[in-house]
């Protein structure tokens, strides 16, 4: 575990840090606090720390100051800078110290964890590697270029900061490409850096759900669309040459400098389609029919035949049915992932509704997990591997009822021991193994882990 020290002159502002964040799922620890820079920098003499979070203006020693005089204790120390002003010159003086983020107050929570995040990782490659490598500017870029996308930094504030981590706004057309794997995230992305540190026309930060966003300079319009695809085409079947996961593709309309964050948001939603177009490399957006409905063409789903396999607790054929239906559907003309997404959701619904009419209980919590995996669907087959895995959830829960006591204490210690097992015995990452025993929030698997275990998932991998 990382350790955090916190300083600001207002308790209510420390008090909320250690509540708004769950701290354990970054691998990090509050291990104190103070009030001021120069009491901080007492204690900083005494006690390893990590993480520095400090407000900027404080009596007796400010945050900037603070920062200098404790990288002489810890040489290697994360500084992330808190302010209730925004002013250029503050900024600038800390990316001169070489500072993670600076943070306006009050606290953007997301934007707090996207930072945590990058320094935990950043700490990470420092211990494996043995070096210290500086990554203040690309943080700062990968916030900067994400709240523009998405609408949330002001036009004047955006033009300071673009020039600050040089990002030029001479852009004839641009477009934004979004990339996504299943699988390693942080491989894909550094690969992908590595793939186009030759392209000095595009910039490639990471944005909150971990996907790699491209921003495409286009000196012309279709020649510039058409090399871009060809581009991304490439990296595509490189990836997958390499023996890795399928990276998803989307691409949103080109034009001016304003329209990135229509863009941005055209790209995001066409990975939504890989959900019906599974055979594709590259979706484009601008290439989608919009449209309400199946163009004349119906569907649905005959429940009473599903209810009468869960009742008779025939798996093999439940499974198999939720396999026909959806390829059946996923063929109808104009149908939209939205649709498939929700049909999907209707179906666990009705399979929690007659297992709760089979048992007389309540079974709310055994179908939470699975509502929230197709919520984050982005194929058809993990879609349909989601209701198949809600389907056996159900019948399991039937034929649990009929099975005697001591397989029963069986079954529950392989579900109790599953994640130490993986824990112990494998190379996988905390939040692979989390997928892997139905947890697709590391953060609620890391609060849950803790609860029955006493320890996080990080720790006890690291008692092996």
């Amino acid at each position: 575990m990382y350790k955090v020290f916190i300083v600001d002159d207002e308790p209510f502002i420390i008090e909320g840090l250690y509540d708004i964040v769950d701290w354990t799922s970054f691998g990090l620890e509050i291990v104190g606090h103070a009030e001021n820079g120069s009491l901080a920098l007492e204690a900083l003499a005494s006690r390893p720390v990590d993480v520095l979070i400090t407000d900027i203006s404080m009596p007796t020693m400010n945050g900037l100051r603070l920062i200098h005089e404790a990288r002489k204790l810890h040489a290697d120390l994360k500084a992330i800078v808190l302010s209730g002003f925004n002013e250029f010159d503050y900024l600038k003086e800390g990316m001169k110290l070489g500072i993670e983020n600076y943070l306006l107050k009050p606290i953007n929570v997301e934007e707090l964890e996207s930072t945590l995040c990058n320094t935990t990782e950043k700490l990470d490659r420092s211990r494996l590697d043995q070096q210290y490598e500086t990554f203040g500017v690309q943080v700062l870029k990968e916030n900067t270029l994400y709240r523009w996308l998405t609408g949330q930094i002001a036009p004047t504030e955006f033009q300071e900061r673009a020039e600050l981590v040089g990002f030029s706004l001479n852009i004839p057309f641009m477009e934004v490409a979004v990339l996504r794997t299943e699988g390693d995230s942080a491989g894909m992305h550094q690969q992908l850096r590595q793939y186009i540190q030759h392209q000095p026309d595009l910039t490639l930060f990471q944005d909150v759900d971990m996907d790699s966003v491209i921003i495409a300079a286009l000196p012309n319009y279709d020649e510039g669309r058409q090399d871009l695809i060809t581009l991304l085409e490439d990296f595509s079947v490189q990836w997958s040459t390499d023996g890795e996961e399928t990276v998803y593709i989307g691409i949103g309309s080109a034009g001016s400098l304003a329209v990135a964050p229509r863009s941005y948001n055209e790209a995001k939603k066409s990975l939504e389609y890989f959900m019906i177009y599974d055979n594709r490399r590259i979706i484009d957006y601008t290439l989608l029919e919009e449209s309400e409905g199946y163009g004349g063409e119906t569907c649905s789903i005959d429940w009473k035949d599903y209810a009468k396999l869960i009742i008779a607790r025939d798996l093999d054929a439940l499974t198999a049915r939720i396999q026909s239906d959806f390829e059946q559907i996923q063929h109808l003309e104009r149908v939209t992932p939205d649709e498939l997404r929700n049909m999907a959701l209707e179906l666990v619904i009705r399979f929690k509704m007659e297992l709760e009419s089979i048992k007389h209980s309540n079974e709310s919590e055994r179908f939470q997990q699975g509502l929230h995996q197709i919520k984050c669907c982005t194929t058809l087959a993990e879609l349909v591997s989601a209701l198949q895995h809600v389907a056996t959830e159900t019948v399991n829960s039937l034929l649990q009822d009929m099975k005697n006591p001591i397989v029963s204490q069986v079954l529950f210690y392989i579900h109790v021991h599953y994640a130490k097992e993986q824990l112990k015995n494998t190379n996988l990452k905390v939040h692979e193994i989390a997928r892997n025993v139905g947890y697709w929030e590391t953060g609620y698997f890391y609060k849950q882990f803790r609860k029955y275990v006493g320890i996080s998932p990080t720790d006890y991998k690291g008692l092996g």
